[in-house]
């Protein structure tokens, strides 16, 4: 049976080392170690090991944000970042001192640095992901948490918080996110996409709000539209200093004016300067961080080398669905760290086969082959007379100028062009290509379908099937229609 389709293209990441970096340059983190060095005995938080109201202002001097009229704030979120990702230690205020003293204060509890600090500079460069990750999760769950004036107003008796009186649905704004994550990282990693290129937020909030199938938007979708801008607008401005994205910022001055006219959706669109309206990519970072979002989902995302060690079939049926330059890099990879005999043979080996994946196989390991010096030679002369893999062979061995290649029987010729044309369609190339290929086979062997319906291979039927609604020439094309009943027929 022929592999599952990955849902997402593979993705190219940095090397761990050097996301690691990123990772420790990310203003968030940094701001986070800072304090976390900071900490000490004298360091008095909260039940839910919160810094306290009173040590707000020199944990913002620790930052050099005295200053800064949102410098408590931002230390605020530092240090939340620091305990959650184990930079920081905090003692229960609840918990007497081993000592049996009472503390200074029974509301408040201490603090110090954490075991994690050490592994940010001792550590290796996973480590240092693993707590960025962590420091990520703590980011995100700020960027969906809503904006509450008066907290304590909202804490029932109970002590949970009325979420129906906040109209905040906490699932449904994860989703949201995630889904806007998801998307960005799919324009990303997609070919014709923009790359590391930045993409308009107006076209990320439409994204997620207008159908694939509507038209021209009502005012309806276009207002959807525009609460979702402003609404990403915010949660970027949380995600960047943990480095996750690059976002530039709506402008303020869109913002008044959607206040004069009453809504964002009534200020009209300037296509000439989108950069008005917010851009936003993923950082190298951000790929890596909502890639590792999404394997935790359970999602299959795909990243390019990750199949450096594994077999060669796994290779083959992993790349089958690869664009061309993401499938070459995997190949080149893989080829090496394996000697160039061993890994033709290795290749050869996992290209045979009668289930359906096994043409698009075949096609992969011809281009795997031809990544490989002479030295494979002897392996690929070994299989000059395998009925699969002799075609190929007879093939790489042309390309090379090779001497005494046997002729192919005339079977096996038009075994190759049926195993041909079925790994391109199960490719799903270039609709063209794939013609000029079918046109180009049938043009080069004469009475091609009287002897192509004939052939003993598991896709005749279907790529005699397809040439008749491909070829352009209509006699041709009538001709493979009646090729493809005879094989059924046959079969």
């Amino acid at each position: 049976m022929a592999p599952d389709r990955p849902t997402l293209p593979p993705v190219r990441l940095r090397a761990d080392a050097e996301l690691a970096r990123d990772a420790l340059a990310a203003p968030l983190l940094t701001r986070a170690v800072r304090l976390a060095r900071w900490a000490g005995p004298d360091t008095r938080v909260g039940a839910g090991g919160e810094l306290v109201d009173e040590q707000l202002p020199a944990a913002a001097e620790v930052l050099g944000l005295a200053d800064d009229e949102d410098g408590e704030a931002y230390a605020s979120e530092a240090w939340r970042v620091a305990v959650d990702t184990g930079l920081v230690e905090v003692e229960d205020p609840a918990e007497e001192p081993e000592d049996g003293a009472s503390g200074a204060d029974e509301e408040t509890g201490t603090a110090r640095p954490g075991a994690n600090l050490a592994l940010l500079t001792g550590g290796s460069p996973h480590d240092v992901l693993s707590i960025w990750l962590d420091g990520l999760e703590t980011v995100f769950a700020d960027a969906t948490a809503p904006y509450v004036d008066d907290l304590e107003a909202l804490v029932g008796e109970d002590g949970t918080i009325d979420f129906e009186a906040l109209d905040w649905d906490p699932e449904g704004e994860a989703d949201f996110l995630e889904g806007v994550l998801g998307n960005l990282y799919l324009l990303t990693v997609s070919a014709g996409g923009p790359g590391e290129g930045p993409v308009p937020l107006p076209a990320l909030a439409a994204s997620m709000v207008v159908p694939d199938d509507m038209g021209e938007p009502t005012d309806d979708v276009l207002e959807q539209v525009s609460d979702a801008m402003m609404r990403l607008d915010e949660q970027f401005r949380i995600l960047e200093p943990i480095g996750l994205v690059a976002y530039e910022p709506v402008d303020e001055a869109l913002m008044v004016e959607a206040g004069a006219e009453g809504s964002a959706s009534d200020v009209p669109f300037d296509e000439e300067d989108v950069s008005r309206y917010g851009m936003v990519r993923l950082t190298p970072l951000g790929l890596y961080g909502v890639r590792a979002r999404m394997l935790e989902a359970g999602l299959v995302v795909p990243a390019v080398g990750e199949l450096a060690d594994k077999g060669a079939e796994v290779l083959l049926d992993g790349i089958a669905h690869y664009p061309e330059e993401a499938a070459r890099a995997e190949t080149t990879g893989w080829l090496a760290g394996r000697e160039a005999p061993s890994a033709a043979r290795e290749l050869l080996d996992a290209a045979r086969g009668t289930d359906p994946g096994a043409p698009l196989r075949r096609l992969h390991a011809q281009q795997a082959l031809a990544l490989v010096g002479p030295e494979a030679e002897p392996a690929v002369r070994d299989v000059l007379d395998d009925r699969e893999l002799g075609g190929l062979a007879r093939v790489w061995l042309a390309e090379r100028g090779a001497a005494d290649i046997p002729a192919p029987p005339e079977t096996m010729i038009f075994w190759l062009a049926v195993d041909t044309i079925a790994a391109h369609l199960d490719a799903d190339g270039d609709p063209e290509e794939l013609q000029d290929l079918i046109e180009g086979l049938t043009a080069g062997h004469g009475g091609f379908f009287e002897a192509a319906w004939r052939v003993d291979h598991p896709a005749t039927a279907d790529v005699l099937e397809a040439m008749g609604r491909l070829h352009r020439d209509k006699p041709s094309a009538k001709e493979a229609r009646k090729a493809a009943f005879k094989a059924r027929s046959r079969a």
